[in-house]
């Protein structure tokens, strides 16, 4: 370190090198005891090392270079000095001044210019934050992305959607007649709808274009007619043949009514053989009382039949033999397999006929599982907790039949036929008349007034 010290006093003290700096500086760094340290330990290295000097001299080398574009002991004498020879007499050379006015003169640039003008060597700093861009690696992977697709020629979604964008169709506002013009267009009122002329790219971004209705709202959720037309046989005065089978039809519900309950009254109904009696009940009474030697002899039993259990271990022998009895059955079921393989080329057209029959039977099933579902478009469905139940018929018997519509007995309630209607056409969900129970019983009094009648 003293040795560059050292080198760098000494160039600064050289008389070739020109300082920017006052003289009173360089006498101060040529004045002064340096002071002796011991310097064999590493701490004293900067604590007792003066580098003073020598950053001046670099401080002095840069401010040349940025003020000047160089050393000034290193610039020729022209770039430091000129020669001062006073103002130019106006009466010299009038024929050259006369000569330069009509051409552009081609006179060098004024000392102050130069003097103004930047000659410095050391370039300015770049500035990295002028020339970055947020996201320049996504941006540019787009970039490359979409080069690509425009070379295949694919388009990018936006510039397909600006494409297919409709032009809005330009219409000249019609003139309103007057009141009193009798040739006028008549407005129809509940026509249909007038249709829609705006872009619908702009529809769609204010949002004055109307949702697309789904296409399962458009169906219906049953093929039933709203109101079902009453069977020949309901008629006030109807034929004896459909009258009939009108009757057949509800003794058929009253029936299957009858059976279904039939049938929960044999699933509740107790078998006789569950009924108590005196016998079961003693057995009952004395069950655990009574100590059975049965009990120890079925013990004794399993632990003999335990005893004989015990598998003698085998021998080499048998285990040999074993093996090569599993080999032979393993390849007996190959050959089996291998000659039924073959035996199928000769069933080729019991197989082909195994197939038809296939076919013909997968076609019947497609064709009653589309029968089914068209069925079941006209059945309700289970729609809630509760399943569907037809209203009764309305139906007369024989001897009720009313002789003339005058006489005739209304039947029904048109209120109840209409919501079964929509129960049965899947509108709304089946349900029951609500059940009211009362949380608090209810308290009589007698009234003062009534207890004086009394």
């Amino acid at each position: 370190m003293a040795a560059v010290k050292r080198l760098k006093r000494v160039a600064a003290l050289q008389p070739g090198f020109i300082s920017f700096k006052s003289s009173a500086e360089s006498d101060d760094l040529n004045s002064g005891r340096r002071k002796r340290v011991n310097k064999n330990k590493k701490k004293n290295w900067n604590k007792h090392s003066d580098i003073q000097d020598v950053e001046e001299f670099l401080d002095d080398v840069r401010l040349q270079e940025r003020a000047t574009g160089g050393l000034v002991s290193e610039k020729p004498d022209d770039t430091l000095f000129f020669v001062d020879i006073g103002e130019q007499k106006k009466g010299v050379q009038p024929e050259v001044q006369e000569r330069k006015k009509g051409k552009k003169s081609n006179s060098r640039p004024l000392r102050i210019d130069l003097i103004l003008q930047h000659d410095s060597l050391v370039p300015p700093p770049k500035d990295v934050l002028a020339h970055q861009q947020p996201n320049a690696k996504k941006l540019r992977r787009i970039a490359e992305n979409a080069e690509k697709l425009a070379a295949m020629g694919v388009l990018p979604r936006r510039q397909k959607r600006l494409l297919s964008r409709r032009p809005a169709t330009k219409t000249s506002k019609a003139k309103t007649a007057a009141n009193n013009f009798p040739d006028r267009p008549y407005y129809d009122l509940w026509g249909g709808e007038a249709e829609e002329t705006a872009d619908p790219y702009y529809l769609e971004q204010t949002g004055k274009s109307r949702v697309k209705r789904p296409e399962k709202l458009n169906a219906k959720p049953s093929i039933l007619p709203a109101v079902e037309v009453i069977a020949p046989g309901g008629s006030y005065n109807p034929d004896f043949f459909s009258h009939q089978a009108l009757l057949l039809e509800a003794h058929e519900v009253e029936v299957k009514r009858e059976k279904a309950e039939l049938r929960i009254e044999r699933q509740l109904a107790v078998k006789q053989e569950d009924t108590a009696t005196e016998e079961t009940v003693f057995q009952e009474q004395v069950e655990g009382l009574v100590e059975e030697e049965e009990d120890e002899e079925e013990e004794e039993e399993d632990v003999s039949i335990r005893g004989g259990l015990q598998q003698e271990k085998k021998t080499e022998k048998e285990r040999k033999r074993e093996r090569a009895d599993k080999i032979k059955s393993q390849q007996k079921q190959a050959a089996r397999a291998f000659t039924d393989k073959k035996q199928q080329l000769f069933q080729l057209r019991s197989i082909q006929a195994t197939l038809k029959r296939r076919e013909q039977r997968t076609r019947e099933r497609v064709a009653q599982r589309k029968a089914n579902q068209e069925a079941e478009k006209s059945m309700p469905r289970r729609l809630g907790r509760l399943k569907f139940q037809a209203q009764d018929l309305e139906i007369q018997l024989s001897d009720e039949i009313p002789g003339s519509l005058r006489t005739l007995k209304p039947e029904g309630s048109v209120l109840k036929d209409r919501f079964k209607s929509m129960q049965k056409r899947n509108m709304i969900e089946p349900r029951e008349r609500a059940k009211f129970k009362r949380r608090h019983k209810v308290k009589y009094v007698e009234k003062r007034a009534f207890k004086e009648i009394t």
